[in-house]
């Protein structure tokens, strides 16, 4: 496996904006701060926060099509919507050039909708893509805050809040956004 920072980050630099590699750069950050608090592995969290978006400046057309030529399992809704792909994408390609194993390639994968039974490592780069230094919006104080004393919390608040905004716009709400919510609910010390 690649865990030569260094190497991933001048990789980054070549395929993203400067915002979007910012974001990264500042999702690493969260990642390893919230991997110290719940005492997951420090390292791997920081090589996914920095790689989960690898794939998100890809067009809609480019991410159908990685996905159809590399056999990565997608609902329909998923190819429909195109960018929700960017983090299979991610996690396909950092299992095929960086050796990242299994539980890493999962939790970028998952990034954006979560999912049930998540794993320590796949909760700290959920919310960490939500809240970090980059982010500005209403209640992200609060939410990181909450990230800090609760992960589970914050991911609960974190997924009612954009479902509320989805249906404000007239959006789609993927299931297992959903299911993240409702199996947090159901399963989580709140």
């Amino acid at each position: 496996m690649i865990t030569d920072i260094k190497k991933l980050d001048e990789d980054l630099r070549e395929i993203l904006s400067e915002k979007r590699y910012l974001h990264s750069v500042g999702v690493m950050k969260m990642c390893e701060k919230l991997a110290n608090i719940y005492n997951a592995d420090i390292e791997k969290a920081k090589l996914i926060g920095l790689m989960h978006d690898m794939a998100k400046e890809l067009t809609k057309d480019e991410m159908r099509d990685y996905v159809e030529k590399n056999n990565i399992e997608c609902s329909e809704l998923e190819k429909y919507l195109g960018g929700i792909l960017h983090g299979k994408i991610a996690a396909d390609m950092c299992k095929k050039r960086y050796d990242f194993d299994d539980e890493m390639c999962e939790a970028i994968a998952v990034h954006t909708t979560g999912k049930e039974n998540m794993t320590i490592l796949q909760k700290i780069l959920f919310i960490s893509d939500k809240i970090d230094e980059t982010r500005d919006y209403d209640g992200i104080k609060e939410l990181r805050n909450l990230a800090f004393q609760n992960i589970d919390k914050a991911i609960i608040k974190n997924v009612e809040s954009t479902i509320l905004i989805n249906i404000d716009k007239g959006k789609t709400i993927l299931e297992k956004s959903i299911k993240t919510r409702n199996y947090l609910l159901l399963t989580s010390e709140i």
